[in-house]
């Protein structure tokens, strides 16, 4: 098996006209270059550092509220109603969104999971028929990291999560937890806990950015939602230099979980560059989550985005990673590649 076109290699993107060659085993086996008279763009597939699908259920729901009243536990808005739902009405609603994910280039998510182990159950049933991987974050319980893929926390000031923390080491999985989306308090309380990875820190200070680079904690920023809920805006480019940041939509009440959006928007709105920030939205959340794709490169697993170069939104384009960061969108789609 083989794609065509201008192909975005390794981690600095740098585009080579030519071929990928796939091989049985679902990996990358060459990467030719050549003449192939292609305007397709090839890159990575996303990976979506940071979500919670289950409100898939509520998509615009709470107009006008603020963050604690729309998603804090157990009686945000979110968190009502997806006590009220089904989990037949949840089980589909997520799988219409993982559905849409995949079809816009993604993939893998990580996800945070509410329900406990039933959540988890029903992001496993969620993603049947589909190819995107699902990374489960599992909350509520140590059961609920035994039943996935690793433990979410939801902030340093809900709970102490010392025996999550412990128990995710004792399992060899990794432990992700909020900080600084709504003020300071919570993040050193998280960097206490020796994290795998932060997500938001939209108010870090100076002393905890140099923890932060001190522990070279990863961050997984979400630029769309922290808009929508008025918390303000991290300083990406302060972040970015002390630590690696990866690219997640957040939550789908509040949120289209399509990276074509949040590329676009962290770009023009954040002085990081279209390199750095395709790095944010593929390799960086694939090595948060320990996954072996994020890079065109021989021996990675294909999971491709092709992209067609010659749609009328795309054509023209004269540097493939801006194109691809600030202009694609999911109607300049022509396949995405999940092998391996």
């Amino acid at each position: 098996m083989e794609r065509t076109g201008t192909i975005l290699r390794g981690r600095d993107f740098e585009p080579v006209e030519g071929r990928i060659v796939i091989g049985d085993d679902g990996r990358i086996e060459a990467i030719e270059e050549a003449s192939v008279g292609s305007s397709d763009i090839i890159c990575p597939a996303f990976v979506n550092a940071h979500t919670h699908i289950g409100d898939s259920i509520a998509k615009e729901a709470g107009r006008g509220l603020s963050l604690e009243d729309l998603v804090a536990p157990p009686d945000g808005l979110k968190h009502r109603l997806l006590r009220q739902a089904s989990s037949d009405e949840l089980v589909d609603a997520m799988h219409r969104s993982l559905r849409f994910m995949q079809r816009a280039g993604t993939a893998a998510c990580l996800e945070f999971r509410e329900g406990d182990v039933e959540g988890v159950r029903q992001l496993e049933a969620a993603v049947e028929g589909l190819e995107i991987d699902t990374v489960a974050f599992g909350r509520g319980s140590i059961d609920a990291m035994h039943a996935g893929d690793g433990y979410g926390a939801s902030g340093a000031n809900d709970a102490e999560f010392g025996d999550e923390r412990a128990a995710t080491l004792e399992a060899g999985k990794p432990f992700g937890i909020h900080a600084g989306e709504v003020d300071a308090s919570d993040i050193h309380p998280a960097l206490d806990l020796e994290p795998d990875f932060l997500v938001h820190v939209v108010h870090p200070e100076s002393d905890h950015l140099e923890r932060i680079a001190d522990q070279e904690v990863p961050i997984a920023v979400c630029p769309r939602s922290n808009l929508v809920t008025d918390v303000g805006l991290s300083p990406y480019s302060e972040l970015n230099e002390r630590t690696t940041l990866a690219l997640g939509t957040d939550n789908v009440m509040l949120n289209s979980p399509s990276m074509f959006r949040e590329m676009e928007f962290l770009a023009k709105l954040s002085e990081l560059s279209a390199d750095e920030i395709l790095r944010m939205a593929t390799i960086n959340g694939a090595e948060i989550a320990g996954l072996e794709y994020g890079l065109v490169e021989p021996d990675r697993k294909a999971r491709l985005l092709v992209l067609d170069g010659d749609s009328d939104n795309l054509t023209g384009a004269r540097d493939p990673v801006r194109a691809v960061v600030r202009r694609a969108g999911v109607d300049d789609v022509r396949e995405v590649v999940l092998e391996g």
